[in-house]
């Protein structure tokens, strides 16, 4: 059986509970970055910092050959291959971004398509942007398709250290480098149309759509935006933004998304004043909704809103790390904080599967993890009149149904969520059989869903 790391996490606020896990996924991958996948694919795409994309499957495998290999990278730090995106459409024009620093240690956005083989990109690239970066550090990297359809680019302040040269809060164009100004921006594209010479369209509802040099700013005052994402069921935008002293920060804005938001960096590092030298009103800025500071972590690592099914434990929850600590942290709708003792790896990316399980990297390791609740729902499935037996079992169990709640099917899990068996329900079943001779021995979920869609989960060891 897999090994499992067990940690206690516990409620700042509240008296309940539960318990997040780490499982091993997938091993061996060299400094992973970023996670994604296209929509209704149950692939996993891994982008590695020194430049290959790689594919892991829903079983845990990754393909021998990469999806993509990507040359002519700088090599600091916070440089590379940092950033993927796959169009909303992916299925049917097989357009995906990356996010990558070239030798010149500048930020450039291209477009990829997919070959004929679903499993190997074509190399040939379009450029839609370039943009100076001043400094080797700071470089953002996150790109993400939004509800509305357009891509969203977040850029870091360039680098070295407190903003030395305001970059986050100008909206003035350097005519001497005219691309700087996109720095400590949030930028937002249309990849589906073209505007003169630009590889790209202006959304016409960008804040400064018609001012020459900023059409693409959306959101400024952003230090280094190290990984942000959509909530997929509602459209939220969730931002995890690497603080400068000892603050770090997540902030949301509730959809639909209003335009020209300012974020407050170099003004505020989260909410603490850092330097308000020619900053407009406080009360114009977004605040984050938690923050913490350097007695434990150093480097924010955004994450995603739990909108998957398994755990139920985890609705209402966004999770995000730190790259120094590793621990797990969550944030609900309350702003109520949650945070786990240190795991190890050096967390870097998050990532969300079709099904919005989540998964969390390590840089410094390798490994993919599954987060997992580990608790898997005991009380929710004993308070309904259910219960499981044998338990441990070997070849067969039965769920006695005490409270005759009509059901419609069980589904057994290993801990990587992998539906392994389904066992339909009939109607006169109270004491519905299931055989589980073909599954190994081990720890799994066994979920019982009623006819009306509420799912009862329990543990099941097979021995």
């Amino acid at each position: 059986m897999k090994k499992l790391l067990l940690l206690i996490s516990f409620f700042t606020f509240s008296a309940n509970a539960q318990t997040i896990a780490l499982q091993s996924f997938a091993t061996g991958f060299s400094s992973p970055v970023d996670i994604a996948h296209p929509a209704n694919d149950s692939r996993l795409f891994v982008v590695q910092k020194g430049g290959l994309i790689r594919i892991l499957n829903s079983n845990g495998t990754i393909n021998a050959t990469p999806f993509l290999t990507v040359n002519g990278l700088s090599g600091g730090s916070e440089q590379g291959l940092l950033g993927l995106a796959f169009h909303p459409n992916y299925a049917s024009n097989g357009t995906f971004f990356i996010n990558y620093t070239n030798t010149a240690g500048d930020t450039v956005i291209a477009k990829y398509t997919v070959s004929a083989n679903p499993n190997i990109a074509n190399t040939t690239a379009t450029i839609l942007m370039t943009i100076d970066q001043p400094y080797s550090n700071h470089n953002g990297g996150c790109l993400r398709f939004g509800p509305d359809g357009y891509l969203y680019i977040g850029m870091g302040d360039g680098g070295s250290g407190g903003d030395p040269n305001n970059y986050a809060q100008n909206l003035t164009v350097d005519n001497a480098n005219p691309t700087r100004v996109f720095l400590g921006k949030m930028l937002r594209i249309d990849v589906d149309t073209t505007d003169g010479s630009l590889n790209y369209g202006i959304p016409p509802s960008n804040p400064y759509a018609t001012t020459a040099g900023i059409r693409e700013i959306w959101a400024y005052g952003l230090r280094n935006p190290w990984k942000f994402s959509f909530n997929r069921l509602n459209g939220d935008l969730w931002i995890g933004d690497v603080g400068q002293v000892n603050i770090e920060e997540v902030n949301k804005v509730v959809a639909p998304l209003p335009t020209g938001l300012n974020f407050g960096w170099r003004c505020y590092e989260g909410n603490s004043v850092y330097n308000t030298a020619g900053c407009p009103a406080m009360s114009t800025m977004v605040f984050p909704v938690a923050q913490y500071n350097h007695a434990t972590g150093c480097s924010i690592t955004g994450g995603y809103f739990y909108t998957g099914s398994m755990y139920p434990n985890f609705a209402d929850k966004y999770f995000y790390s730190d790259y120094c600590d590793n621990k797990i942290r969550t944030v609900n709708s309350s702003n109520v904080v949650t945070t786990t003792a240190s795991f190890t790896g050096g967390f870097t990316t998050f990532g969300e599967d079709i099904n919005g399980e989540l998964y969390v990297a390590g840089i410094s390791n390798g490994i993919v993890y599954k987060i997992i609740d580990s608790s898997l729902g005991l009380n929710n499935f004993t308070k309904n009149g259910l219960s499981l037996y044998p338990n441990p079992a070997k070849t067969q169990i039965f769920i006695k149904n005490s409270s005759e709640t009509a059901l419609s099917n069980v589904k057994v899990f290993d801990l990587t969520g992998k539906l392994v068996l389904t066992k339909t329900v009939e109607n006169n079943e109270t004491t519905p059989a299931v055989n589980i001779a073909t599954l190994s021995s081990g720890l799994y979920m066994v979920a019982v869903e009623d006819l009306t869609g509420n799912l009862y989960q329990s543990k099941l060891i097979v021995e």
